[in-house]
């Protein structure tokens, strides 16, 4: 029997003024920040669960200098905290609050490196933005399809480091399917130089794969090989609104045998929602007459720009009219008019904002347990704090849900988060139930570090503990995260 890893993090050190002075000397001073000030923008997270405090914000420039950077630090055991666009949602990209962990922000290396249209794809550093890699694409000629509501800021490096999915998971998968090869960084400063823009490559165990999803505790992602597709004729994008979270699974049955592989979204959300939206957003405005239980933002694309696509959403939504199973619905007539569609669910999260504490759970269950798993979720949350409010969206197609729970009207904030564990101990349980997962997109990170031992078998919290321990003995790569 092997012996068992430990979970605990190694005894580290906080930096001594000597190592600042040679991590200042690696990056330049103008890229090593340590006014509090100006390092305010790394320390706290987007929901403001965390916030943290670093003696200095390091900026390298290239993969010799994060190298460098990890050299150094390893060498004395001091702690390193890799960060992206600081959009995670678990905390994971926080340094914790006793000052003695450093951020290292990719945000300067940012080049696109090389773009092959006929290879079907390009090479990005760690601090490209999702939305500087579609637009890249798209002007190559290709579609890189990973999209976010966060694209905007969010950036490839965090992007792969935590797996992401996005809307259009259904038909192109998550960022773990979209990548060919990444160079990394390893905690004694090896580079890990795995940029083959290869499809078949079958030599060994796949670092690249274990690297993505890994939050930066197993290395440092520096620059990824991304996968191009063809870019679509033809989108058609309809909402719809149904009467039942059932309807709606009996739907996305419709419309995948309609469209087949043209089905690249599927999302779903309810009237509380929507509502939210329309109360907080700017420019938006209920796109159907009347308030319906339920809707679905659905995107059918084309390889051919002969309005098929758009045939084939009409044809289905028709049916499905005629059945009694959608009770009314509109396809989009202009970009314009599916930009104003998809901002309804893309604003989602933000306007949860205004209406007090949100307690939010990023779960996955199988597609067909999806209506069982909200059915039985709503009495669960009301016997932790009744009058909350549930908010479930999601991507339908993959079985992930947010099921976001907004508190009461009038309750304390404070007092409502404060319930974050039980709520969270409950909706997870019944998860656990329906064979389903804790995270579907957006990581462990700090948020359910604890947790994950109630939800991952030994040998599996064995198994990665063990890769933990091979690849960072000494723990300075995001202590406290994951494991």
């Amino acid at each position: 029997m092997l012996d068992t890893p430990t979970s605990e993090t190694p005894a580290l050190n906080a930096p001594s003024p000597e190592l600042i002075a040679q991590l200042t000397a690696i990056v330049g001073a103008g890229n090593a920040i340590t006014n509090p000030a100006d390092q305010a923008p790394y320390l706290k997270e987007w929901r403001d669960l965390y916030s943290g405090r670093t003696p200095i914000v390091l900026r390298p420039g290239s993969t010799a200098e994060v190298a460098a950077i990890l050299a150094a630090c390893n060498a004395v055991r001091v702690a390193i905290v890799p960060q992206g666009g600081n959009t995670g949602l678990v905390g994971g990209q926080i340094p914790h609050e006793d000052k003695a962990e450093i951020v290292l922000s990719l945000t300067r290396m940012n080049r696109i490196r090389h773009v092959d249209p006929g290879g079907a794809y390009m090479v990005a550093e760690a601090g490209v933005t999702l939305l500087t890699a579609q637009e890249t694409a798209e002007a190559a000629g290709r579609l890189f399809p990973l999209s976010l509501a966060s694209e905007g800021s969010c950036q490839i490096g965090g992007v792969m480091a935590t797996n992401a999915g996005g809307v259009q998971v259904l038909a192109y998968g998550n960022a773990r399917n979209l990548a060919l090869g990444i160079e990394a960084v390893l905690a004694d400063g090896q580079i890990i130089n795995g940029l083959r823009a290869l499809k078949k490559d079958n030599t060994g165990y796949d670092l690249k794969d274990l690297l993505i999803g890994s939050e930066g505790t197993l290395g440092v992602i520096t620059a990824v090989a991304l996968k191009l597709l063809p870019r679509p004729a033809e989108v058609a994008t309809a909402f719809a609104a149904l009467s039942s979270i059932e309807d709606v699974g009996a739907l996305f049955q419709r419309a995948e045998k309609a469209a087949g592989g043209g089905l690249t979204a599927f999302e779903f959300l309810d009237n509380t929602g929507l509502e939210m939206v329309l109360r907080h957003a700017p420019g938006t405005r209920h796109p159907l007459s009347g308030s319906h239980p339920w809707y679905v933002l659905l995107d059918v694309a084309g390889s051919r720009a002969d309005g098929s696509a758009g045939g084939i959403l009409e044809a289905l939504l028709a049916e499905a009219v005629d059945d009694g199973l959608v009770l009314d619905a509109t396809i989009a007539g202009s970009l314009g008019h599916r930009a104003a569609l998809w901002k309804l669910r893309e604003a989602l999260s933000e306007a949860q904002k205004p209406e007090g504490g949100s307690i939010k759970h990023d779960i996955s269950v199988p597609v067909t347990a999806i209506p069982a798993f909200i059915r039985r979720a709503g009495p669960i949350v009301e016997r932790v704090c009744p009058a909350a409010r549930p908010v479930p969206f999601g991507h339908f197609g993959d079985g992930n849900v947010h099921y976001n729970v907004s508190q009461p009207v009038g309750m304390d904030k404070a007092a409502y988060l404060a319930l974050w564990h039980d709520m969270a101990d409950a909706v997870h349980g019944l998860v656990h139930d329906m064979s389903g997962s804790i995270s579907a997109e957006h990581g462990i990170g700090r948020l359910k570090r604890d947790d994950l031992p109630r939800y991952k078998s030994e040998a599996e919290l064995f198994a990665m503990r063990a890769v933990k321990a091979a690849l960072d003995p000494r723990g300075i790569l995001n202590p406290g995260k994951v494991v």
